[in-house]
């Protein structure tokens, strides 16, 4: 079985409030991106083990803590699942706040169940999911969402960007998530998210932010360049996606995104969402 594991956009971020569990709450809205990873799953011989192959870019630490393997043992601890061969193709850049490697747990998720006709749920696969990483729920059902809390509980959202010329850079920088939480303090939303996404695109540019843009452009002002690049390009919407470091430009109206100048090093996706 041969699935696609695609990455997502932050449409706004506020983190909201410290958790007893040491997280954090946050407020955002989760677009799919078609950006994808390639992952098959196929059986393995009875008597062999479950394996884990990696092509495409480098990911790092050890295959054993690979989100796809522990998506596969948390199914088989709990159903009598055969060794499995994994192969993941890694294209969706990391540490650019994309939710690559989220999107392959859940997609590993949805491939056992359907490959052994678990039969799972939606709803049972999402807390499966929950289990794996504070995201990796969003790309059970992978639709645009309201998401809150940990960013693993969600409400559906009006929201239709389908066709919207889209443009995502990511300029090699890699940002962990600790580092980026460790720049930024929870506060009250200067805006109401669901309100400012009910109004026309073009005026999201004044009442829809991510609060890690502010606190990481002043350590990293390469993400600043790209926004302003963008705006200069004509997109009616650009921002840091998650934690970062991508950032993304939404161009309504044009078939494609147009093109810009940028670094060979930089890796760019350009479609329709």
């Amino acid at each position: 079985m041969l699935v696609f594991p695609n990455a997502k956009l932050n449409l706004g971020l506020y983190i909201t409030g410290q958790r007893p569990d040491g997280f954090r709450n946050l407020e955002s809205v989760f677009v799919p991106l078609p950006w994808t990873d390639a992952l098959e799953v196929l059986p393995a011989p009875a008597d062999s083990e479950t394996t884990l192959t990696l092509t495409g870019i480098p990911i790092p630490g050890e295959p054993a803590t690979n989100l796809c393997l522990r998506a596969y043992e948390l199914l088989k601890a709990d159903f009598d699942l055969p060794p499995v061969q994994l192969h993941l193709h890694k294209v969706v850049p990391i540490g650019a706040g994309l939710g690559g490697g989220s999107g392959d747990a859940a997609f590993a998720l949805r491939a056992l169940n359907d490959l052994f006709a678990l039969q799972l749920p939606s709803d049972t696969l999402e807390n499966y999911a929950r289990r794996l990483g504070s995201d990796c729920a969003f790309f059970i059902q992978n639709k645009p969402v309201f998401a809150y809390e940990k960013g693993d509980v969600f409400e559906p959202v009006a929201l239709d960007l389908t066709g919207t010329a889209c443009l995502v850079i990511y300029p090699s920088l890699h940002i962990s998530t600790a580092e980026a939480y460790s720049r930024v303090q929870p506060r009250t939303p200067r805006h109401d998210l669901r309100t400012a996404l009910r109004q026309p695109l073009e005026t999201w540019r004044d009442a829809i932010s991510n609060d890690f843009e502010e606190a990481l452009t002043p350590h990293y002002p390469v993400l600043g360049e790209i926004k302003a690049q963008l705006y200069e390009a004509g997109a009616a919407y650009a921002s840091l996606s998650g934690s970062g470091s991508a950032v993304y430009g939404l161009f309504p109206g044009l078939e494609m995104p147009p093109s810009l100048e940028l670094p060979v090093e930089y890796q760019v996706w350009a479609g329709r969402l």
